[in-house]
């Protein structure tokens, strides 16, 4: 029986409806920017694996560092005791981190890094005597699939069925030179209408809307009128944290720093799960009572769990070295390169990039060729490039570690569907 046959017998995969789509490709090996199936043939990882093996697929500094901790101390509970690669870990992402974060809650994965953020904010406002109901978020955004997290994404694909069970959230358009005066607008008409706890956003990228893109200098005017309103800010930078958008975090584009910043994917470099919810010490101060009951009654059994703590060490170790960096503005030129090339193309209606990420939307309808999604991830796996098209649009977002000769297969790869779709 082969890995694929063996595969449908029990297994339910993400994001698939199995009687269209019944079989799984088996991935037996991963090095750097390769995936290697049963038969030996290579793809390059386009997309880092949804960008979380930024550093590379089994990297060998992080492989040495693992290897060292899992002789050492493997898992522990995390309420009540603490450990060494917790403690480092705080420190370092502190460091690194907007200046006004101080205080960091670890959990599991992204979706539980929003759902933190939020039962944060709500909590910090009825700790302080208010009961504030009501979470403001982006049209089209996306912040994970647990109910918080779910709530405050509008696309409606992933929700449909659970929309009856929602907190109750209010949803505004990004921002751009056009409509920013109306959306500033809408704000404080939701502002005043509404009991406010907490406002929810991807900064300037947001990742499963096709990786639409908007202004740090907009989306400041947003976070100004919330904070004159004593509205808690949580920048979701679980897709766009550890130098994605060519700063360490997005949010070191903006003037005015959130409240809570929730990280994940990136953060333990495609290794092992896990994520963290930083906060600010005001958010924290509000938990911090002689009642019990204003305590954040939160927890996840692998909380820091030391491997993982020692892998996002690791990564920040090498985000921070000379040559991940250099990778990085490598790849950020290239594709500025590849942009002045095709951004003109008639199969080409616009291109966006923001640091080492990128992304082409093709002029064509979508719901005409309602099968084109599927032809063009197979166009590109023939071409032994992985890429996931979201609708219209492919983009690019590949580990720092990938080298020219791959990159340059990778835009051959698109200037080849351009041509043949």
């Amino acid at each position: 029986m082969t890995l694929k046959e063996r595969d449908k017998k029990h297994l339910w995969h993400p994001l698939t409806q199995h009687k269209i789509h019944p079989d799984a490709l088996p991935i037996i090996k991963a090095k750097g920017a390769l995936l290697y199936d049963e038969s030996g043939k290579t793809y390059i990882d386009g997309i880092a694996s949804w960008y979380t093996a930024m550093y590379g697929h089994c990297n060998d500094y992080i492989l040495e560092k693992v290897q060292q901790q899992m002789q050492q101390l493997d898992q522990i509970v995390f309420a009540g005791f603490t450990h060494e690669p917790a403690i480092k870990l705080s420190e370092e992402l502190i460091k690194i981190l907007p200046d006004n974060q101080e205080k960091v809650f670890f959990s599991d994965n992204g979706s539980t890094a929003n759902e933190v953020g939020i039962k944060m904010a709500l909590q910090y406002h009825f700790n302080k005597g208010e009961k504030r109901n009501t979470i403001i978020a982006f049209e089209d955004g996306f912040h994970g699939d647990t109910f918080g997290a779910m709530s405050a994404s509008g696309l409606s694909v992933y929700n449909g069925p659970f929309e009856d069970f929602f907190i109750d959230v209010k949803r505004i358009p990004t921002p751009n030179s056009e409509n920013i005066n109306d959306v500033l607008e809408q704000l404080k008409f939701i502002i005043q209408e509404n009991k406010v706890a907490a406002f929810i956003y991807e900064p300037l990228v947001q990742g499963a809307n096709a990786m639409h893109m908007f202004e740090a200098h907009h989306l400041d005017q947003l976070l100004e009128l919330c904070r004159a309103n004593k509205i808690i800010t949580i920048a979701d930078e679980v897709m766009t944290g550890f130098g994605k958008t060519g700063k360490t975090f997005a949010s070191d584009y903006l003037e005015f720093k959130p409240d809570i910043i929730s990280m994940s994917k990136s953060l333990t470099a495609g290794f092992v799960p896990m994520a963290v919810t930083s906060c600010t010490q005001q958010v924290y101060d509000a938990f911090l009572d002689d009642s019990v009951g204003k305590a954040f009654f939160h927890a996840h059994t692998y909380s820091a769990n030391p491997i993982a703590c020692t892998v996002a060490l690791a990564g920040i170790e090498l985000l921070q070295s000379e040559e991940m960096q250099h990778n990085i503005q490598r790849i950020i030129s290239s594709h500025t390169t590849f942009d002045n090339t095709i951004k003109n193309h008639p199969k080409v209606k616009i291109t966006r990039q923001k640091g080492v990420i990128y992304a082409l939307e093709l002029n064509i309808d979508m719901n005409r060729y309602g099968k084109k999604r599927y032809e063009m991830f197979n166009h590109f796996m023939q071409q032994g490039v992985f890429l996931r098209p979201l609708g219209n649009t492919i983009y690019i977002l590949a580990p720092y570690v990938i080298t020219k000769e791959e990159l340059d297969k990778v835009y051959n790869a698109i200037l080849e569907l351009l041509e043949t779709i």
